[in-house]
């Protein structure tokens, strides 16, 4: 089953993530960002999630988590976590449950090579459990402000 639409809910899952397993239905009532990004310290992804963490307290003014997930192992993503000192915890989806749900694993160029990758997409998930915005094939610039402005008009 994959998240088809906005307006539809999102069915629950459970991953491991830094400071603990991840359940989405532990986040009802309140919204929240789910960003998938391809691999812990690279550059555009230290970008992005250095974006995430320099706006982390407004999201939390109107009570949403955020989440970063990639297939990264969780030792990786202790050690990106508390290099950038992200207030958010990382989700490793390395069987991909996370990544098929959201649809996000594309063929993409690498070195002239084809490779499984994962596409830099962004959802949000509206208090009531429902997919009410996605963003994909995200470019990094000011990509956390239009998601911050998202969550503000929720």
């Amino acid at each position: 089953m994959t998240v088809s639409a906005v307006g539809l809910a999102v069915p629950d899952f459970t991953l491991p993530a830094t400071g603990g397993e991840f359940h989405l239905s532990a986040h009802a009532g309140r919204p929240v960002v789910i960003y998938f990004y391809p691999k812990d310290n690279t550059p555009g992804c230290t970008t992005e999630a250095g974006q995430f963490r320099d706006l982390h307290d407004e999201f939390a003014k109107f009570g949403c988590a955020v989440y970063g997930v990639s297939r990264d192992s969780l030792r990786s993503h202790e050690g990106f976590k508390a290099k950038l000192g992200l207030p958010f915890d990382l989700i490793s989806d390395a069987d991909e449950t996370a990544c098929a749900l959201f649809d996000v694993i594309r063929m993409k160029k690498l070195y002239g090579k084809e490779v499984r990758g994962v596409e830099r997409s962004t959802f949000l998930i509206d208090a009531a459990g429902r997919l009410a915005r996605e963003w994909r094939g995200v470019k990094v610039s000011d990509h956390a402000s239009e998601v911050l402005k998202a969550v503000t008009e929720l």
